[in-house]
């Protein structure tokens, strides 16, 4: 198919969250005039996912807020929408799409967004009322329901959402405690440095921490969880209990219809598949990432948004997007953490500002090029950590570890 014909093909995109609501957009803004179909397993728009676990659970959003466009977009700019709709197989022979209503629809081209779901906790009591994940704006609204004044929260599993969360529940006046079977929070995701400011930053704010504490299942009462117990015995009171261990890619439909998989979906720097009308983007692949010469998953947006361009650029027949530096944030109590780049093979670590005073950023390199860098309220250091990684162009250690140089020289 010439890319003059691609503009009037029919395109599927299976997943209505950031990723294949991002790309419906970008069709349609880079001058896509035929079908589009957008099926979401939800009842919703798509709509923004990181607000779920701040700004959702202190009532400082809603749903028309976290909507990544107005109702009337999709009817304006006619894509035809399948809410609470699941797809459930793909025929790649004859180009349709199968929803569990029996519904098939045909396709030219496909796109899989299909994101990721939460890691199960596989322990007793798992399945109690007030055991919640994180990953939906249904599970924040159990959540938030869930959070007040004196109640109290525990979370397993110290990364990003779960931190998050806690910090939603202290600023609600609650009570909230990270149980982490690791000796560290955030030991997946980011350096012992960063790991031991936020650890004390959320300690001073009266969060509690359990350490190398195993879980071994909840306790409950009339199907409501009351307790998390861990594996020495002991029993923690709580009124929910938050599991963040982890994600799933949602790879089993591409599985199912023979695409390969690995930790994901796996893609080309254009996020199409083995299947050369078929496309993958968002949570759910396993991408190149040139700058570093390797297959990775990444979950973020910004790399939910990448892939968008690069499935609706390769469709339309346009050049595709620059290679981006990964890159991700958190938002904790009044700290920005900005992090762009992934550590691979870092052989050593510069710490540049005052960690005490919650300004500072960890450079991470491998010889004398930079793979990444943690930033906590220093977006002068992100930025030009940012094109640094980007430029792959030797740095200057002993600049870089001096603040009286500005970040401006140091990337010139």
């Amino acid at each position: 198919m010439s890319a003059e014909a691609n503009q009037n093909a029919c395109v599927v995109i299976v997943g209505a969250g950031h990723a294949g609501g991002s790309a419906a957009a970008f069709l349609r803004q880079y001058g896509h005039q035929g079908r589009i179909v957008l099926i979401g397993d939800e009842p919703l728009l798509p709509y923004q996912r990181p607000p779920l676990s701040k700004a959702w659970l202190k009532g400082e959003a809603d749903a028309d807020s976290l909507s990544l466009k107005p109702a009337d977009w999709y009817a304006d700019n006619n894509v035809s929408l399948r809410l609470e709709g699941v797809a459930e197989r793909i025929n790649r022979a004859e180009k349709t799409v199968t929803l569990a209503s029996g519904e098939a629809i045909a396709y030219d081209f496909l796109i899989l967004a299909t994101g990721a779901r939460a890691r199960a906790l596989p322990v007793p009591g798992a399945d109690l009322a007030g055991v919640l994940s994180l990953r939906t704006a249904a599970d924040a609204e159990r959540l938030k329901h869930a959070l007040g004044p004196d109640k109290r929260l525990a979370v397993i599993g110290g990364g990003y959402v779960g931190l998050e969360a806690a910090a939603s529940a202290r600023a609600l006046g609650g009570h909230a405690m990270v149980i982490e079977r690791e000796s560290r929070v955030l030991a997946r995701v980011a350096c012992e440095t960063l790991s031991l400011f936020f650890q004390d930053y959320h300690g001073k704010h009266g969060v509690v921490f359990e350490l190398n504490a195993g879980v071994a299942g909840f306790e409950g009462e009339n199907g409501h969880v009351t307790g998390v117990k861990f594996s020495d015995g002991r029993v923690v009171s709580c009124d929910v209990a938050l599991v963040g261990v982890g994600a799933v890619p949602n790879d089993e439909l591409a599985k199912d219809a023979g695409l390969a998989t690995a930790n994901g979906v796996v893609v080309d720097l254009e996020a199409r598949t083995e299947d050369p009308s078929i496309f993958a983007i968002g949570d759910v692949t396993h991408r190149p990432l040139p700058l570093y010469e390797r297959q990775f998953r990444l979950e973020s947006v910004p790399n939910a948004l990448e892939q968008a361009k690069q499935a609706a650029s390769a469709i339309l027949g346009r050049p595709g997007p620059a290679p981006e530096v990964p890159w991700f944030w958190s938002d904790q109590y009044d700290l920005k953490l900005q992090i762009a780049g992934l550590p691979f093979e870092a052989d050593r670590q510069i710490v540049r500002g005052d960690v005490a005073a919650a300004k500072f950023a960890v450079f991470h390199l491998k010889g004398d090029l930079l793979q990444a860098v943690e930033a906590v309220n220093a977006p002068p250091e992100f930025m030009a950590g940012k094109q640094l990684i980007a430029k792959r162009t030797p740095v200057d250690a002993d600049k870089l570890a001096d603040p009286s140089v500005s970040m401006k020289e140091v990337a010139a």
